[in-house]
């Protein structure tokens, strides 16, 4: 059974379209076989990984809803010039007061989270994506709920209404393709990436794998020619545990490089998928390529662990497997090849990054 063909089977199980049947006959597979039973488990973890971060957005839209609605000044003008009308405010706004007291509330808890109050092992062990959204949802919810609990609504600074974040993405063939995570473009109806030195091209989603989020992007700006040959190789086999890696990104507005080691042979909760990391990364940096000393890519940066160092990359072989399952008629070349020659082995450090920031890329995403 390909991968293609598991995953259609694993959906129609998890959404309850098997009969009895079918239902007791792939329990049976599961317990039979460990890697069918860890892709149900990753992808129930991955799916409601989606839902959280949907029920995210909603709460998001309804703060900007909430925000908008309530006439902050005309609320305080009754207060200091009309004391005795206090009654009639409430009853013509005890609806919106009390949403808007709730989300102070919730602010403050949030806060408290934050700064380690509100800690529980649970929490501690959550993943959070490293796309740069997640981080501009927290401050505009936390401008919101200033700007209520205050009653002083100040102008909006926020970035244009179809933008959605940033990640990052790197080149995978001289002509134009690119790899990055799937949660990085998810719902985008556009996509830009952008260089080292600003320039930037428009791109289009070729194809996605959700179960290993992985997402495979194509420049198509016409002034797009060629990356040229790429100085690094890609590694498809394990690498091993205490091993020193590094990443850059755009974990910033410029590029940002970190370093670190490979800390555990799997990711959290023992994904097989990942590689567990001792290192410093951000939002924005998910999408990066993760190299070993030699210049080799073996990974993807993802995530990382709430209250801690670590991260979590994806290995490099699942963007094989994301690369041979695009579809054909996708692909403007025959097909995409991953070089496993670098050309970094013997340069020091500092050589590696000046050639490395020219394929690795800001990934702008508009919805």
């Amino acid at each position: 059974m390909s991968d293609i063909e598991l995953m259609a089977v694993v959906e129609r199980y998890l959404n309850g379209e098997m009969n009895a049947d079918e239902r007791i006959r792939f329990e049976m597979l599961r317990r039979e076989n460990a890697e069918v039973d860890n892709t149900v488990k990753e992808h129930q973890e991955f799916t409601g990984r989606l839902k959280q971060y949907g029920e995210r957005l909603a709460f998001e839209n309804l703060l900007n809803d909430i925000h908008n609605e309530i006439d902050v000044q005309a609320l305080k003008d009754e207060f200091v010039h009309h004391p005795s009308l206090i009654v009639r405010l409430w009853r013509n706004h005890h609806s919106k007061i009390s949403v808007a007291a709730s989300i102070t509330i919730f602010a403050v808890l949030g806060t408290l989270f934050l700064t380690g109050y509100l800690k529980s092992q649970k929490q501690e062990n959550d993943v959070i994506y490293l796309k740069h959204e997640i981080a501009q949802v927290k401050h505009k919810n936390d401008v919101i709920s200033q700007s209520i609990n205050t009653l002083n609504i100040r102008p909006k600074q926020m970035a244009p209404s179809n933008y959605h974040g940033t990640g990052t993405g790197f080149a995978i063939s001289s002509d134009g393709y690119l790899a990055t995570n799937f949660h990085v473009i998810n719902g985008a109806d556009s996509v830009y990436i952008q260089n080292a030195d600003g320039t930037a091209y428009h791109a289009k989603i070729v194809s996605t794998d959700p179960a290993n989020d992985i997402a495979i992007l194509k420049i198509t700006d016409p002034s797009f020619k060629s990356f040229g040959a790429l100085p690094y190789g890609f590694k498809r086999s394990k690498s091993d545990l205490g091993e020193d890696v590094y990443t850059y990104g755009y974990s910033k507005d410029d590029g940002f490089y970190s370093k670190g080691y490979i800390s555990s042979g799997n990711g959290f909760k023992g994904d097989t998928v990942k590689y567990q990391l001792s290192m410093d990364v951000d939002f924005g940096n998910s999408g990066g390529p993760l190299l070993d000393a030699k210049g080799n890519v073996i990974a993807i940066i993802s995530s990382k662990q709430a209250h801690t160092d670590g991260a979590f990359a994806i290995k490099s072989k699942y963007l094989y497997k994301a690369i041979q399952a695009i579809a054909p008629d996708s692909l403007r070349s025959d097909k995409i090849v991953l070089s496993s020659k670098s050309k970094f082995a013997n340069l020091g450090r500092t050589q590696q990054l000046n050639k490395l920031q020219n394929y690795v890329f800001m990934v702008k995403v508009y919805n």
